[in-house]
């Protein structure tokens, strides 16, 4: 019998999670009751949809509905200590974006550990970064658009999930320290 990468990860998540559930639930079989995946960012957005997506899918295969919970602020860390504090039997899930790996090392006062309270289950999407400009302004290639805001500080401006999302952080590469050197100011979201 060949088993899934998916189904294996979901197995293995559930074993280490059995020893410390009472014997009664050892009969049961997972799952047995509605499953939350916890997401940190508003309904509507890329988030939201691979998580709609992604509990479609797995309602369908579990035989159970998974309800998909959108807790947004904070830049996903009010979610990410939401599912910390629940309890640990597989119940709470959480989606996890690069605003995780980001926020890890962006905040200092955090109330959990990453990489210690949280444990991954399975990979489901890789999603790259990329730059689109309105068609009425004049570049057309990355360093073009680059000279074209150093051309005009203040006039430039990007949208982002908020402090500690993939977008804040490319924006806030982009605008690296020369930009500031030249006088230009900085990207304002």
């Amino acid at each position: 019998m060949k088993l899934p990468r998916r189904k294996f990860l979901r197995l293995a998540a559930g074993a280490a999670a059995l020893p410390a559930v009472s014997h009664f639930a050892w009969a049961q079989t997972y799952p047995t009751r509605p499953v939350r995946l916890v997401v940190g960012f508003p309904p509507g957005g890329g988030t939201d949809i691979i998580a709609r997506l992604i509990g479609q899918w797995l309602s369908e295969r579990l035989g159970q509905q998974l309800v998909i919970e959108n807790r947004p602020g904070a830049g996903s860390n009010i979610a990410t200590e939401g599912v910390v504090r629940a309890a640990a039997d597989g119940y709470t899930l959480l989606l996890v974006s690069a605003a995780h790996a980001i926020n890890a090392t962006l905040y200092d006062g955090l109330n959990y550990n990453f990489l210690r309270d949280i444990a991954p289950v399975a990979g489901v999407i890789r999603v790259p970064n990329l730059m689109e400009v309105n068609p009425s302004l004049p570049p057309k290639s990355v360093p073009e658009f680059i000279a074209y805001a150093k051309a005009n500080p203040g006039k430039v401006n990007y949208a982002s999930g908020g402090n500690g999302t993939a977008q804040h952080l490319a924006g806030e590469t982009v605008q690296d320290n020369d930009w500031r050197r030249h006088g230009s100011r900085p990207l304002s979201r």
